[in-house]
Formats: structure tokens, sequence, C-alpha cells
């Protein structure tokens, strides 16, 4: 079907793209010297000690708290995968779900401060049509090589 300049496929494909942009926005904006320093953990520390669930303190302190450098890593560089892989659209339905759960996980993380939400909030509305819409059927690596179907 055609609409208005691209195909469906296509305005799936630049929702995909533009979500990619904005998990690289993410990678680029953060202070890479204090964020792998665990600036970014610390300040995370913070929150998930004084949040009013339970089982994200618990959570937290098992997962997270034990290995701040290396959750550092994790972060930083899902984020950095994410973007890379929805911007060329690289195991797309991968990368879909993976941002999701991290936008779940930042969602929780922080739900005490509605005003950081909307952004979580809108990424993980973006992957779930882009997801079930298969927005990797255009202008993607997956396919060029025919994944995915």
């Amino acid at each position: 079907m055609q609409s208005i300049w691209l195909s469906g496929a296509e305005w799936f494909a630049v929702l995909r793209v533009g979500l990619g942009l904005w998990w690289l926005e993410s990678w680029r904006h953060k202070d890479k010297r204090d964020w792998f320093a665990g600036g970014g953990i610390r300040w995370a520390a913070g929150i998930a000690a004084e949040h009013r669930w339970g089982f994200v303190r618990l959570g937290f302190d098992r997962v997270v708290g034990p290995r701040p450098r290396l959750m550092a890593y994790v972060v930083a560089y899902a984020e950095l995968a994410l973007g890379l892989g929805l911007v060329v659209g690289f195991l797309t339905p991968i990368a879909l779900v993976g941002g999701l759960i991290l936008n779940l996980v930042y969602l929780v993380l922080m739900i005490h401060d509605w005003a950081e939400q909307g952004q979580n909030l809108m990424m993980g509305l973006i992957s779930l049509v882009t997801l079930f819409a298969m927005g990797w059927q255009s202008w993607s690596v997956d396919a060029a090589l025919g994944l995915f179907g």
C-alpha cells in the first residue's frame, strides 16, 4: 500500500531508524568518563535504595550493586548496540525486544518520577509497533539478507 511519499513498510522503517537514533543519542550524551567510573550506577543505586517497591531494591542490590563497573559497561554498550542495530536494521526483532526490556527497566526504576517517563513510554510504544509491524522489511540488513521473513 502506498501512502504519502512512502509505503507503509517504509514508514515503519522510519520509526525503526528514529528509535535507533534515539538510542544512539542516549549513548552519545553520556559522560563516558564519569559513567564508566560508576557515576551512573551510583545515581541509580540512590534511586533504587529509596524505591517504594522492595523487589527493585532487592534486584538492584543483587544484580547491579555487586558489579557496578560491569553494569555501567553493559548499559552503555547495550544502548549503542540497540542504536546501531535499529538504524541499519540488523537483528531488528532482537534489538526491538532488547530495547523494550531496557525501557521497562528504566520505567520501573524511575516510576516515581513521571517527568522522565515520557521518553521511556514513547520508546517502548515505538518498539512494540515496529516489532508487530515487522519494521525490518524495508531499508534493513535483515531484509537484504532475507532474515526474519
